[in-house]
């Protein structure tokens, strides 16, 4: 039992407002179909969690997955018995690609399939929000999609995947850093219209900085990030840049 965790990059980013307690976003969020992890669960001799794990296991995402899914039911653990999650990392931390969030919604994704549960995208969700905002974008599993709110509001954009390369620095951007830099310096919510343009258009017709409010707020707390600011878009909170595959 295997599945593909794919990353993501965000085609724009916009803050359009705070609710007091979180940033409240419009985005695009398009799959990487070229860097992925692997999930697999294989028979093994005792239930556990193998792999590129760079945490203390209680703050893995498939980890929290598990104790969120068997909480809510119950019933599952049986099904777990004797199984071997293994997590292969391809997709870099700390980077802007939602790999995190992809991996625990791919876990469930495959759990719910294989084990017999057949919950509904909406009851995974519920369990995925409790892990991540960017969850339940992978949860869904569109190409495209338009994302609002805390990153809860997942609408499916009509549009293939574009052919994207993705560079990571050796730099890691910690979210919470960022997000506190734009709120401090940057605060300017605007609303845009760029959720019903196609995402090449967007692309070919606006800059990283038009495209990522996060994108000065991360250079301002990341400053090593200009010597890379010619690597293309940037997507997320950081550290990833991406452009377009030519043919």
């Amino acid at each position: 039992m295997k599945i593909k965790a794919y990353a993501k990059v965000n085609i724009f980013l916009k803050i359009v407002g705070h609710d007091g307690y979180y940033h409240q976003i419009k985005s695009r969020f398009m799959k990487v179909k070229t860097l992925f992890d692997e999930i697999e669960i294989v028979e093994g001799e005792k239930f556990n969690i193998v792999g590129d794990i760079n945490c203390v296991l209680r703050d893995n995402t498939v980890f929290k997955a598990y104790v969120y899914l068997t909480k809510a039911y119950p019933d599952i653990k049986k099904w777990f018995i004797g199984k071997e999650i293994r997590i292969r990392k391809n997709i870099p931390e700390m980077a802007g690609l939602g790999g995190g969030s992809s991996d625990a919604a791919a876990f469930l994704r495959l759990v719910n399939e294989k084990s017999g549960l057949n919950l509904k995208t909406k009851a995974l969700i519920e369990i995925g929000k409790k892990i991540g905002s960017d969850v339940a974008f992978f949860l869904y599993d569109y190409d495209s999609a338009n994302v609002y709110g805390r990153g809860d509001i997942v609408e499916k954009y009509d549009e293939d995947a574009l052919n994207i390369d993705v560079f990571t620095p050796p730099i890691e951007c910690a979210t919470p850093k960022v997000y506190k830099e734009y709120k401090q310096h940057f605060f300017n919510p605007k609303e845009t219209n760029f959720d019903t343009k196609d995402s090449l258009y967007l692309l070919e017709n606006h800059s990283p900085k038009e495209l990522n409010d996060l994108y000065l707020p991360a250079l301002s707390v990341y400053p090593n990030l200009y010597k890379y600011s010619n690597m293309g878009f940037f997507t997320g909170s950081g550290s990833s840049f991406f452009k377009i595959k030519k043919k």
